[in-house]
């Protein structure tokens, strides 16, 4: 039996153990695989490991140069009024979520809102410190579309169609702009892909695609966040945990789990058990 299939064998087992609502679970150790699935393999939501794709797409355009992550965000979207404190904020700052705006997420925040950015950065920021907002990485969208026009037309021949994955939706505001902080449903497998990608540090079959050192910054220097176990610290686009792996997590138990050579890719529906489950599955990995 291979590693990977073993791993595999006690996630799964683990997963009905604990009755967490999976749909599907691949393994990546070293170049070996295994996949096991509860439902049948389609796109679905994966919600906030959306962030994770914006930070990958912001890492392309500063290799790239068209985008510095360090310039305040105001002098990019200059037609935004910014508010008490904002005019520091970079684009890394709103993907590392410390612009320190307070702007919680509902359901319909973009119909609360004419203009999202123009919410978020007329807000006020209490500095330098852990905020979690969808808002913050749709802002990060905003900059990077002002220099590179459409996103997704802009990011698909260099991110998603070296991976094989194609025709991927990014859903948008009612202004035209892609959401950022979720909106794109992807398979399980696709999924695998792109943690494949951050796993092997930006490459892919060879090819380069992201900064290994951008890729490296989606888990170092954590953010203290406050929160409880497994949500103490915060990077671009990952949380620190369970143990010393680290994961993108996006809600419903949509889970991309880093231990060492290992990459578990998890897909489900049921977001309070999440939790549970990402331990299990880092436990195995060991």
């Amino acid at each position: 039996m291979t590693r990977a299939q073993s791993i595999l064998d006690t996630v799964t087992r683990g997963i009905d153990e604990v009755g967490f609502v999976a749909h599907g679970v691949h393994v990546r150790a070293g170049d070996q695989t295994a996949s096991h699935r509860w439902t049948l393999e389609t796109r679905e939501e994966i919600h906030s490991l959306a962030k994770g794709i914006a930070v990958l797409a912001v890492g392309i355009a500063r290799d790239e140069g068209v985008l510095d992550p360090d310039e305040p965000v105001v002098r990019i979207l200059t037609d935004l009024r910014a508010g008490d404190g904002v005019e520091s904020i970079t684009t890394r700052h709103l993907l590392t979520m410390t612009g320190g705006v307070d702007f919680p997420w509902t359901p319909t925040m973009f119909e609360d809102h004419r203009d999202v950015a123009h919410a978020f950065l007329g807000g006020t920021s209490r500095g330098r410190v852990f905020q979690y907002a969808n808002a913050s990485t749709y802002v990060a969208m905003r900059a990077l579309a002002a220099r590179v026009g459409d996103v997704m037309d802009w990011l698909h021949p260099r991110l998603f169609a070296p991976l094989g994955i194609e025709d991927v939706v990014w859903k948008r505001c009612p202004l035209g702009y892609v959401r950022g902080g979720d909106g794109i449903s992807l398979t399980t497998s696709e999924l695998a892909r792109l943690g494949v990608l951050i796993r092997d540090r930006g490459t892919s079959d060879g090819e380069r695609l992201v900064a290994a050192e951008w890729i490296d910054r989606m888990h170092a220097d954590w953010v203290a966040t406050g929160d409880g176990p497994g949500y103490e610290g915060y990077s671009m686009g990952g949380w620190r945990g369970p143990g010393d792996a680290w994961r993108l997590h996006g809600a419903h138990g949509q889970l991309l789990l880093f231990i060492d050579d290992a990459v578990i890719t998890i897909t489900g529906d049921d977001h309070f058990r999440a939790d549970q489950v990402a331990t299990l599955a880092v436990d195995a990995a060991r």
